[in-house]
Protein backbone atom coordinates (compact mmCIF):
# COMPACT_ATOMS: atom_id res chain seq x y z
CA UNK A 1 0.00 0.00 0.00
CA UNK A 2 0.94 3.54 -0.61
CA UNK A 3 2.39 5.11 2.89
CA UNK A 4 3.45 8.89 2.27
CA UNK A 5 6.27 9.95 5.05
CA UNK A 6 3.35 11.41 7.18
CA UNK A 7 0.91 8.61 7.45
CA UNK A 8 3.75 5.92 8.18
CA UNK A 9 3.36 4.29 11.38
CA UNK A 10 6.25 3.04 13.61
CA UNK A 11 6.16 -0.74 13.63
CA UNK A 12 5.32 -0.30 17.82
CA UNK A 13 2.39 1.48 16.76
CA UNK A 14 1.39 -0.65 14.13
CA UNK A 15 1.12 -3.59 16.26
CA UNK A 16 -0.44 -1.55 18.69
CA UNK A 17 -3.52 -1.10 16.49
CA UNK A 18 -3.20 -4.60 15.33
CA UNK A 19 -3.38 -6.16 18.69
CA UNK A 20 -6.23 -4.10 19.32
CA UNK A 21 -8.14 -4.92 16.12
CA UNK A 22 -7.45 -8.69 16.23
CA UNK A 23 -9.93 -9.53 13.20
CA UNK A 24 -8.68 -9.07 8.71
CA UNK A 25 -8.01 -10.67 6.08
CA UNK A 26 -5.75 -13.33 5.28
CA UNK A 27 -4.53 -13.41 1.34
CA UNK A 28 -2.56 -16.20 0.12
CA UNK A 29 -1.29 -15.93 -3.58
CA UNK A 30 -0.16 -19.13 -4.29
CA UNK A 31 1.15 -19.93 -7.27
CA UNK A 32 -0.09 -18.93 -11.12
CA UNK A 33 -3.73 -18.36 -9.67
CA UNK A 34 -5.69 -15.95 -11.23
CA UNK A 35 -6.48 -14.40 -8.19
CA UNK A 36 -5.22 -15.22 -4.28
CA UNK A 37 -7.45 -16.54 -1.51
CA UNK A 38 -8.81 -13.63 0.76
CA UNK A 39 -9.85 -14.68 4.29
CA UNK A 40 -11.86 -12.97 6.22
CA UNK A 41 -11.08 -13.96 10.18
CA UNK A 42 -10.61 -13.78 13.98
CA UNK A 43 -6.95 -14.11 14.77
CA UNK A 44 -4.23 -13.47 18.05
CA UNK A 45 -1.16 -11.27 17.97
CA UNK A 46 0.73 -13.28 20.33
CA UNK A 47 4.12 -11.47 21.41
CA UNK A 48 5.25 -9.24 19.04
CA UNK A 49 6.24 -11.77 15.91
CA UNK A 50 3.67 -14.61 15.70
CA UNK A 51 0.16 -14.93 14.91
CA UNK A 52 -2.22 -17.93 15.82
CA UNK A 53 -5.37 -18.99 14.40
CA UNK A 54 -7.39 -21.35 13.24
CA UNK A 55 -10.09 -22.12 10.14
CA UNK A 56 -11.83 -24.84 8.81
CA UNK A 57 -10.49 -27.98 6.95
CA UNK A 58 -12.57 -27.43 4.12
CA UNK A 59 -11.16 -23.33 3.65
CA UNK A 60 -9.76 -22.60 0.04
CA UNK A 61 -6.91 -21.21 1.75
CA UNK A 62 -5.36 -24.27 2.41
CA UNK A 63 -3.89 -25.21 -1.19
CA UNK A 64 -2.79 -21.85 -1.63
CA UNK A 65 -0.75 -21.97 1.71
CA UNK A 66 0.63 -25.28 0.45
CA UNK A 67 1.51 -23.89 -2.91
CA UNK A 68 3.50 -20.25 -1.45
CA UNK A 69 3.43 -20.10 2.06
CA UNK A 70 3.92 -16.69 2.19
CA UNK A 71 0.58 -14.47 3.30
CA UNK A 72 -0.38 -11.27 3.81
CA UNK A 73 -2.75 -10.50 6.91
CA UNK A 74 -4.10 -7.31 6.38
CA UNK A 75 -6.05 -5.39 8.76
CA UNK A 76 -8.02 -1.66 8.81
CA UNK A 77 -10.02 0.03 10.28
CA UNK A 78 -11.09 3.48 12.65
CA UNK A 79 -12.16 5.10 10.00
CA UNK A 80 -13.89 8.40 9.29
CA UNK A 81 -15.12 9.92 6.26
CA UNK A 82 -14.06 13.77 6.15
CA UNK A 83 -16.57 16.02 4.26
CA UNK A 84 -14.81 19.03 2.53
CA UNK A 85 -15.68 21.51 4.15
CA UNK A 86 -14.05 20.53 7.21
CA UNK A 87 -10.91 20.90 5.66
CA UNK A 88 -11.55 24.71 5.22
CA UNK A 89 -10.76 26.79 8.37
CA UNK A 90 -13.71 29.11 9.54
CA UNK A 91 -13.14 32.38 7.36
CA UNK A 92 -10.11 31.04 5.46
CA UNK A 93 -11.47 30.57 2.03
CA UNK A 94 -14.82 29.06 0.72
CA UNK A 95 -16.15 25.60 2.51
CA UNK A 96 -16.96 24.65 -1.25
CA UNK A 97 -13.66 24.57 -2.18
CA UNK A 98 -12.13 22.15 0.98
CA UNK A 99 -11.38 18.73 -0.42
CA UNK A 100 -12.81 15.68 1.11
CA UNK A 101 -11.42 12.99 2.48
CA UNK A 102 -11.44 9.31 4.49
CA UNK A 103 -9.32 9.02 7.61
CA UNK A 104 -8.09 5.41 8.44
CA UNK A 105 -5.81 2.89 9.77
CA UNK A 106 -4.61 -0.02 8.27
CA UNK A 107 -1.74 -2.28 9.24
CA UNK A 108 -0.03 -5.78 6.35
CA UNK A 109 1.95 -8.15 7.96
CA UNK A 110 4.20 -9.82 5.37
CA UNK A 111 4.22 -13.47 7.16
CA UNK A 112 5.27 -16.87 6.91
CA UNK A 113 2.74 -19.43 7.28
CA UNK A 114 2.80 -23.46 9.30
CA UNK A 115 -0.30 -24.89 9.04
CA UNK A 116 -0.85 -27.07 12.30
CA UNK A 117 -2.23 -30.43 12.10
CA UNK A 118 -1.65 -32.11 15.17
CA UNK A 119 -4.35 -32.26 18.30
CA UNK A 120 -1.69 -31.01 20.16
CA UNK A 121 -0.82 -27.91 18.28
CA UNK A 122 -4.44 -27.37 17.34
CA UNK A 123 -5.42 -27.23 21.16
CA UNK A 124 -2.69 -25.10 21.73
CA UNK A 125 -3.70 -22.07 19.59
CA UNK A 126 -7.13 -22.78 20.35
CA UNK A 127 -6.50 -22.48 23.98
CA UNK A 128 -4.34 -19.06 23.29
CA UNK A 129 -7.60 -17.62 21.22
CA UNK A 130 -10.06 -18.31 24.09
CA UNK A 131 -7.58 -17.23 26.58
CA UNK A 132 -8.15 -13.71 25.21
CA UNK A 133 -11.84 -13.67 24.30
CA UNK A 134 -13.04 -15.83 27.47
CA UNK A 135 -13.11 -15.39 31.11
CA UNK A 136 -10.82 -17.89 32.83
CA UNK A 137 -12.55 -20.47 33.81
CA UNK A 138 -15.49 -20.00 32.00
CA UNK A 139 -15.16 -22.57 29.16
CA UNK A 140 -13.27 -25.97 29.01
CA UNK A 141 -9.99 -26.81 28.19
CA UNK A 142 -10.20 -27.43 24.31
CA UNK A 143 -8.77 -30.57 24.53
CA UNK A 144 -12.21 -32.04 25.39
CA UNK A 145 -13.44 -31.57 21.73
CA UNK A 146 -10.27 -33.47 20.22
CA UNK A 147 -13.00 -35.28 18.22
CA UNK A 148 -14.26 -31.57 16.87
CA UNK A 149 -10.35 -30.94 16.05
CA UNK A 150 -10.71 -32.97 12.59
CA UNK A 151 -12.65 -30.09 10.80
CA UNK A 152 -9.91 -27.71 11.54
CA UNK A 153 -6.28 -26.87 11.02
CA UNK A 154 -4.44 -24.54 12.41
CA UNK A 155 -1.84 -21.77 11.39
CA UNK A 156 1.58 -20.01 12.88
CA UNK A 157 2.27 -16.75 10.71
CA UNK A 158 5.90 -15.90 11.82
CA UNK A 159 5.60 -12.08 10.75
CA UNK A 160 8.24 -11.07 8.83
CA UNK A 161 7.53 -7.20 7.44
CA UNK A 162 5.21 -4.76 9.30
CA UNK A 163 3.39 -1.65 7.16
CA UNK A 164 1.58 0.46 9.16
CA UNK A 165 -0.44 3.74 7.69
CA UNK A 166 -2.04 6.30 9.88
CA UNK A 167 -3.79 8.40 7.54
CA UNK A 168 -5.18 11.53 10.22
CA UNK A 169 -4.20 14.25 7.83
CA UNK A 170 -0.74 14.54 8.71
CA UNK A 171 -0.39 16.69 5.45
CA UNK A 172 -1.76 19.41 6.75
CA UNK A 173 -0.69 21.72 9.87
CA UNK A 174 -1.93 21.92 13.09
CA UNK A 175 -4.62 24.12 13.05
CA UNK A 176 -6.54 22.05 10.22
CA UNK A 177 -6.03 18.96 12.11
CA UNK A 178 -7.24 20.46 15.63
CA UNK A 179 -10.04 21.52 13.47
CA UNK A 180 -11.23 18.58 12.04
CA UNK A 181 -10.65 17.07 15.81
CA UNK A 182 -13.63 19.10 16.69
CA UNK A 183 -16.15 18.29 13.76
CA UNK A 184 -15.35 14.64 14.28
CA UNK A 185 -16.18 15.25 18.07
CA UNK A 186 -19.67 17.39 17.16
CA UNK A 187 -20.51 14.56 14.48
CA UNK A 188 -20.20 11.72 16.84
CA UNK A 189 -20.78 8.97 13.94
CA UNK A 190 -19.49 5.43 14.35
CA UNK A 191 -15.45 6.02 13.65
CA UNK A 192 -15.29 9.48 14.70
CA UNK A 193 -14.14 8.86 18.18
CA UNK A 194 -11.50 6.21 17.24
CA UNK A 195 -10.14 8.32 14.21
CA UNK A 196 -10.50 11.87 16.39
CA UNK A 197 -8.13 10.06 19.43
CA UNK A 198 -5.71 8.75 16.47
CA UNK A 199 -5.75 12.39 14.75
CA UNK A 200 -5.03 13.82 18.65
CA UNK A 201 -2.39 11.05 19.47
CA UNK A 202 -0.22 11.97 16.91
CA UNK A 203 -0.53 15.49 17.79
CA UNK A 204 0.68 14.79 20.95
CA UNK A 205 -2.53 15.10 22.49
Amino acid sequence: MLIHPWDAATEDEALDFVRANEFGHLIASGRDRDVPVVVPTQFLLAGDREILLHLARPNPIWAAIEENPAVLLSVAGDWAYVPGGWKVLPGEDDPRRGVPTTYYAAVQLVCRAEIVTDAAGKAEILRAQIGRLENEGALVDPAEHERRFAGIRGLRLAIQKVDGKFKYGGNVDEAHRRHVAGRLAERGAPGDAAARGHLLRRLGG
